[in-house]
């Protein structure tokens, strides 16, 4: 086997070898050993069980990332623009108070043999660090998946478990608007109420509220929302409750999933998933939600990128923020630190 086949997960400090198991059954995360997980956006979970985890990172292998012009979009400027003020709409007549509008941008990748997803999450932690980074190599299973996600999905530790959502984003404090606030605060409630669905009744607290946390190139307004687990809830529980994340559907969630249908022309994936670890053995685990995050597909590489769209938002100025988002990790996977500009419209 050579080092691009192995198996293996990077995440919170250590890195996981010696496949053992590879399960869709969430079930498993509450028996035993240490696992990597990976959902998409669309539920497909998949747990994978490791026997080596130690502190580290990986040695990275070659990475050859596409041309910087290479990159198109499932959705170009005018289709997403048209998309937001059709949100507006439905907005104003009170189907949905809010909802997450995502593109899916993808290139090929010139050299697949020097395409190792452990190269790419090197150039991502040296040139855009983030606190919930994490990889997963599958080759079995084509899983290959990097991330530089600044949110934590869920944290858990005993019965003690959080969810820190994101909404509001701009290049500096400055740009945060009243909307980015309101938006956050909607998501927060969102949050409260999955988390209060498998939590202790009256366990479920807010103990930070927009908080303006940097990060490279741009700043977010962060919350923190903490509960206990009932005695008789568990992952699958947790799960259940709680996926896909509130930050990355909209409110109320189930007719935000119907307006995100209705608009995005291509599945998510893994983008808007999660992605992270959980140990059986000691009760803990950590899960980002997968943004600013890459995945192949083939000899193609994907990324996603998306804004939040409300009664308040400016459908040049949502484009405008997944650019934002985009340009930095879309500039180090072609190769370069510098910024890539535009993306060019079209569907793959």
């Amino acid at each position: 086997m050579s080092a691009a086949d192995e198996p293996l997960f990077s995440g919170g400090g250590v890195v996981a070898r010696g496949l053992v198991d590879v399960t869709d059954d969430p079930a498993a995360l509450e028996s035993e050993g240490f696992w990597a997980v990976l959902a998409t956006f669309e539920g497909r979970i998949t747990c994978a069980r490791f026997s080596d985890v130690r502190p580290g990172a990986p040695e990275p292998g070659p990475w050859v990332g596409p041309r910087r012009e290479g990159w198109t979009s499932s959705l170009d400027e005018p289709a997403y623009t048209a998309a937001v003020d059709a949100i507006r709409a439905r907005i104003a007549t009170g189907e949905v108070y809010q909802a997450n509008l995502c593109r899916i941008v993808s290139a090929p990748l010139p050299d697949p043999a020097r395409a190792d997803v452990t190269g790419l999450a090197a150039r991502l932690a040296s040139g855009n660090p983030a606190p919930h980074a994490g990889l997963l190599r599958l080759p079995a299973h084509d899983v290959h998946v990097a991330g530089a996600s600044p949110e934590l999905f869920l944290r858990r530790s005993g019965r003690v478990v959080e969810s820190s959502p994101i909404k509001g984003t701009g290049r500096g404090s400055a740009d945060l608007r009243e909307k980015d606030r309101a938006e956050n605060v909607m998501i927060v409630d969102l949050v409260r109420n999955d988390l209060g669905r498998v939590c202790e009744t009256g366990s479920v607290t807010v103990p930070a509220l927009c908080a303006v946390e940097p990060h490279p190139g741009l700043v977010h307004l962060v919350s923190t929302v903490r509960g206990r687990l009932r005695a008789d809830a568990g992952w699958p529980d947790l799960l259940a409750a709680t996926f896909p994340p509130g930050s990355v559907t909209g409110a109320p969630k189930l007719a935000a999933l119907d307006v995100i249908r209705d608009y995005e022309p291509v599945p998510r994936g893994p983008y808007c998933g999660a992605l992270g670890w959980v140990d059986a053995d000691a009760g803990t685990g950590s899960l980002a939600v997968a943004i600013r995050t890459f995945w192949r597909t083939g000899d193609v590489l994907c990324f996603g990128t998306g804004a939040g769209i409300t009664w308040g938002s400016d459908a040049a100025a949502e484009w405008a923020e997944t650019e934002l988002k985009a340009e930095r990790l879309l500039g180090l996977a072609s190769g370069a630190p510098e910024v890539v500009g535009t993306i060019r419209g079209g569907v793959t």
